[in-house]
């Protein structure tokens, strides 16, 4: 089996820590074990159609960009069904759908996407690319934890029984976020963490509106903390579509969040922010952090630059600890994905590139085909680029730019792939993909 970097070994022993004692073949939650994109899987397919290297496919009720969450041989999705909110349990192997479960329900508005008068702005809207079933599950072997854009969020065991069920709208405030509340849900231990990141409008009403952070005990559901995160931003640039990211910082663990024209540390286990770097001024955010390298690398919001930045340190962090800094043309959407001393990003529109991780330097830029939403993952020494229309280019994970594949299937993928036991799952709009070699 290939040996992966001794670079990456420490975040993926964290990882075990943050969503329980992960197996090498799980998948258990949006950017994977460790929440960077990274997979330490081998013999993953190269090339593919919609013919060829598809093991199974299997139709699902329209839609959702969720990724799916995968453990042993049980996958998790959610998708919306007219207003019915559902989770579906797949069975990996053959890829039948075990069971479907209705969890909540809600209708959803949609207007043109312009700015927004006082009044819209009281009220979150969806975006044409995303609706209800966005926020991707989370799971930790025993429990999987679901949230969607109206709010709901609930906990299933795998024999699809409800454990619990929040609202969390009814229990803190109607969402302001402009365009569809999108943050997945995380865990760490017994905890699963949530963030609401959202407009204030505190340049127009009475008393400002909360964004928070908080946690609940994945088993009961009870609340263990919740802490307010307020920052300087305001109207849309209080918006982020972001999850959390955690690192080990001096021996310690931290979760990571990026929005709200900030970037900030906390404490998962009692919700106390560390450190913060505030006025990192854009628009609203929606890629989020990855970690890597004793670094935190976020965009700042609508395309502004993208920043690495050193992790640890108390408090507000000076601007001497923004290692280095990249400016034009920089992911709105897809987060970046780091391999061994490389970075790699895409724009919406297909621009990616390759930087030295240490120093910013740009290997390479290149067009890819296509339109991003979906964030890229890195295996064995290659990325993976999946654009809206079902087109996944494969290239080289190194300071050459090397193409080995481009791959198709018919259907629409904005969600990001999942990776488990030498396979790509790929989640469209009409159907799941479990890709293997052909």
């Amino acid at each position: 089996m290939k040996l992966w970097s001794a670079r990456l070994i420490p975040a993926f022993a964290t990882a075990l820590l943050f969503a329980g004692a992960a197996l090498a073949g799980d998948w258990p939650q949006w950017r994977g074990p460790d929440g960077t994109g990274v997979s330490h899987e081998t013999g993953l397919p190269v090339n593919w159609t919609s013919s060829r290297g598809v093991i199974w496919k299997t139709d699902l009720p329209e839609w959702g960009d969720s990724t799916p969450a995968i453990w042993g041989d049980a996958i998790f999705v959610t998708t919306q069904h007219d207003d019915n909110l559902l989770l579906l349990k797949l069975d990996k192997s053959t890829g039948r759908i075990v069971w479907t479960r209705t969890v909540g329900s809600g209708k959803f508005e949609r207007i043109p996407i312009k700015a927004k008068s006082p009044e819209q702005r009281k009220e979150q809207n969806f975006h044409p690319t995303q609706n209800q079933a966005s926020p991707s599950p989370v799971t930790n072997g025993q429990e999987v934890v679901v949230h969607y854009g109206n709010g709901d969020l609930a906990a299933y065991d795998f024999d699809g029984k409800q454990l619990w069920h929040h609202n969390l709208q009814d229990e803190y405030g109607r969402y302001t976020i402009w365009w569809g509340h999108a943050n997945s849900p995380v865990l760490f231990g017994n905890a699963v963490i949530s963030v609401c990141i959202q407009d204030s409008l505190a340049d127009i009403a009475k008393s400002p509106v909360e964004s928070y952070v908080v946690a609940h005990d994945v088993r009961t559901g009870r609340e263990r903390w919740k802490t307010l995160r307020m920052t300087d931003a305001k109207s849309e640039e209080c918006d982020a579509y972001t999850t959390p990211v955690f690192a080990q910082v001096d021996g310690k663990p931290q979760m990571v969040v990026m929005g709200g024209n900030q970037l900030d540390g906390y404490d998962p286990t009692n919700g106390k922010q560390l450190w913060f770097l505030p006025r990192i001024v854009g628009g609203r955010t929606v890629s989020g952090a990855t970690v890597a390298e004793g670094m935190a690398f976020a965009t700042q919001g609508k395309s502004g630059p993208l920043l690495a930045v050193k992790l640890g340190g108390t408090g507000q962090l000076p601007r001497s600890d923004i290692t280095w800094k990249f400016e034009k043309g920089t992911p709105d959407s897809c987060t970046p994905v780091a391999w061994e001393d490389h970075l790699f990003t895409i724009t919406d529109n297909g621009i990616a590139r390759c930087f030295d991780i240490h120093t910013g330097r740009t290997l390479w830029t290149e067009r890819l085909k296509g339109d991003y939403k979906a964030s890229p993952v890195a295996a064995e020494g290659r990325i993976y680029f999946l654009n809206i229309h079902g087109l996944c280019t494969v290239v080289a994970a190194g300071a050459q730019f090397d193409k080995l594949a481009e791959n198709q299937i018919d259907d629409d993928t904005i969600a990001s792939p999942a990776l488990s036991d030498g396979r790509l799952y790929l989640r469209g709009h009409k159907a799941m993909y479990c890709v293997g070699r052909d």
